[in-house]
């Protein structure tokens, strides 16, 4: 479409004169519009995220570009547009919901415009600015203090006009992955706990986490009757049946010397005292996982080195068991065998040899299933079988029982808190039955408030949101989302944002590096850590490249992910996009995190005053693990966009 524009311009010879020019109109919608990023569903062109009519105010708009706050587009304009209009607001789809959020134009380095809040239901409001000299430009739809729930944010009527270069949509500019974590060094040093929880008479293992070189002799001084070490690997096995705490002397040497570190072991009625730190196979392979994908990941767990730091759970999520339709059972063809015990599918043929050979590297080995008749992929779970299939669970040696929801929808009168309550006490009292220590994961996404309830019903963890995907949108709703919910969570009883989205992910055969960028990822893992949630990695162990390994290999932010007194940090500043958290820790420093949630790089401030303290302290950089220097009153630190500063604040 051409559009002429009138431009009447004074001459110095004092005559006025009408010159027409003539642009061309270019719609928003027309662009590569793929490269958006958005918090859900997909970028719309001439229709909303939800695929439905762009409806604002009750007008229908024929053109348009619908999105999902947070949402980003980076366009560049190159200087050829003269002007740019819309018309934006939450898509009436969601009328009737509680969506708000706020419309943004950028510049590369400044704010172009900015709307006021749009709600649901509300008023759409207008956009007209003038876009001459301009190269790039970054539209923007951004949550408010509600969350993005229902932000369907819709750019409508949305064109440039046109005289020369055409806009393009183009991707948002790449970062280097930037590896902070120092390597280990070749001395010995123990990692990992340094609390852990057995209940009396039940199996435990326990893999000294420890880097350098090997050869290694480990000893442990103080252990418990009933427990055993094998000096060689570092694996502690046996039970212990008499109630009491032990502290433990833990060593490790090789050539170079000699690492100690006291272990507190604590036999009583609490287990998962320090959160959880393991692998889960749905964020890699979903229904794709089989026997050797599992063991190959417990392999990789050991032979990369992450066992060195801690890490030690193996939990294969969902697709294990027998679906109902296909009958494809090892035994018998049936979903249950004529005791009523659950039978597995040919992919596991020998759950029982794979369970012990996870025990044989030290490491632990987790399962799932739900207390509806089918699990969330349509495979047999436990509904009217929870007590078989407890039994079922702890005979095969698992350590670790993720719960889900998912079918026991159908089953539900409503969401009424005893409804929530129910099948989740079902399964407590099925696995309280039974001589192992499995942790008891909740998994039906935060409904009803679960961190209120969940150390009520018998767990020691609980989803508190939705499923996680590897984008900013995702992770950072979720993640920042957990504000508020620290006093729920202590040694015993975790909140649980979902598993970590680093590395090679894809839910299924085909996998793709994640789509966060190297700064994000610095950020969920901060944040994660703050938060003592239960880190779950999502990625294929086996394909670990030196970024992501860096990541999930510094002890000094493992260290405050597993610090023993289990404090979930708290947020004690938001202004606008800047956040800061900060974390009690068992030698009385706090662990900070400054996070900048914007697109640009900008300083965040934490003041003394904020966390309760007066005079000089050190500020230790976490990632890089090296003293920044003494601050009073204050440290301040530039933080790039969707990044972190992750500190330790302490007295010598």
């Amino acid at each position: 479409m051409k559009t002429t524009i009138l431009i009447i311009s004074l001459l110095l010879t004092g005559i006025i004169e009408t010159i027409a020019q003539t642009y061309d109109t270019v719609w928003l919608s027309s662009l590569d519009i793929s490269k958006a990023t958005i918090g859900w569903g997909k970028p719309g062109a001439d229709v909303s995220c939800m695929g439905n009519p762009i409806i604002l105010d009750g007008i229908t708009y024929k053109k348009g570009f619908g999105t999902h706050a947070p949402g980003v587009l980076y366009v560049k304009l190159s200087g050829g547009s003269a002007r740019f209009h819309a018309t934006v607001g939450i898509n009436d789809e969601e009328k009737a919901s509680v969506g708000s959020a706020i419309f943004k134009i950028y510049t590369k380095t400044d704010l172009l415009w900015q709307s006021d809040i749009v709600r649901s239901g509300g008023h759409a409001q207008s956009v007209d600015l003038s876009m001459a000299k301009l190269d790039t430009i970054i539209f923007c739809s951004e949550t408010t203090a509600d969350g993005p729930n229902y932000d369907h944010t819709d750019w409508a009527d949305a064109y440039f006009l046109v005289k020369g270069s055409k806009p393009i949509a183009i991707d948002r500019p790449s970062e280097p992955a930037v590896i902070l974590t120092p390597k280990a060094a070749p001395g010995p040093k123990i990692n990992g706990p340094k609390v852990y929880g057995v209940r009396p008479g039940n199996d435990f293992i326990f893999r000294i986490a420890a880097t350098g070189e090997r050869p290694m002799v480990f000893k442990a001084k103080g252990l418990p009757a009933g427990l055993k070490l094998d000096s060689k690997t570092g694996i502690i096995t046996g039970r212990v049946k008499k109630i009491g705490k032990y502290e433990v002397t833990l060593s490790a040497t090789n050539i170079i010397g000699t690492s100690n570190r006291k272990l507190t072991i604590i036999c009583g009625s609490q287990i998962a005292l320090t959160p959880p730190l393991g692998w889960n196979s749905w964020n890699c392979f979903a229904c794709a996982v089989d026997q050797d994908k599992v063991k190959a990941a417990a392999d990789a767990m050991v032979k990369s080195g992450l066992a060195d730091h801690g890490w030690s759970y193996i939990n294969i999520d969902d697709c294990w068991m027998v679906q109902p339709e296909s009958k494809d059972a090892v035994v018998g063809g049936e979903i249950r065998d004529d005791q009523g015990n659950m039978n597995v599918n040919r992919k596991f043929a020998d759950m029982k040899g794979l369970t012990t050979y996870v025990h044989s590297l030290g490491l632990k080995i987790g399962t799932y299933s739900g207390p509806g008749p089918k699990t969330c992929a349509g495979y047999t779970a436990c509904y009217k079988f929870e007590e078989k299939d407890a039994l079922k669970f702890a005979e095969l040696g698992f350590d670790y029982l993720k719960y889900d929801w998912c079918d026991y929808e159908r089953i539900a009168k409503d969401h009424s808190l005893p409804e929530l309550k129910k099948p989740y006490r079902v399964m407590r009292d099925a696995l309280n039955k039974v001589n192992r220590d499995i942790i008891y994961s909740l998994c039906q996404y935060g409904m009803g408030d679960v961190w209120q309830w969940g150390t009520e019903v018998g767990g020691n963890c609980w989803r508190t949101t939705g499923d996680i995907t590897d984008d900013w949108s995702s992770m950072e709703s979720i993640g920042f989302g957990q504000a508020g919910k620290e006093k729920y969570a202590g040694p015993g009883h975790w909140n649980d944002p979902d598993m970590l989205v680093v590395g090679k992910v894809g839910w299924g055969p085909q996998l793709h590096t994640t789509r966060l960028t190297p700064n994000e990822q610095y950020t969920h893992i901060s944040l994660w850590a703050l938060l003592a949630s239960p880190l779950l990695i999502g990625c294929d162990m086996t394909q670990l490249d030196d970024f992501t390994y860096s990541l999930l290999t510094n002890d000094e932010v493992l260290d405050i992910n597993q610090d023993p007194i289990g404090k979930q940090a708290s947020r004690i500043l938001k202004d606008g996009n800047f956040e800061v958290w900060v974390k009690e820790l068992e030698d009385g420093s706090k662990a900070v995190g400054l996070f900048n949630r914007s697109l640009f790089a900008a300083p965040v401030t934490v003041s003394w005053n904020d966390l309760g303290l007066a005079g000089n302290y050190i500020v230790r950089d976490l990632w890089s693990q090296h003293d920044e220097g003494n601050y009073s009153g204050s440290f301040t630190a530039t933080i790039p966009s969707h990044g972190v500063k992750l500190v330790r604040i302490y007295k010598k």
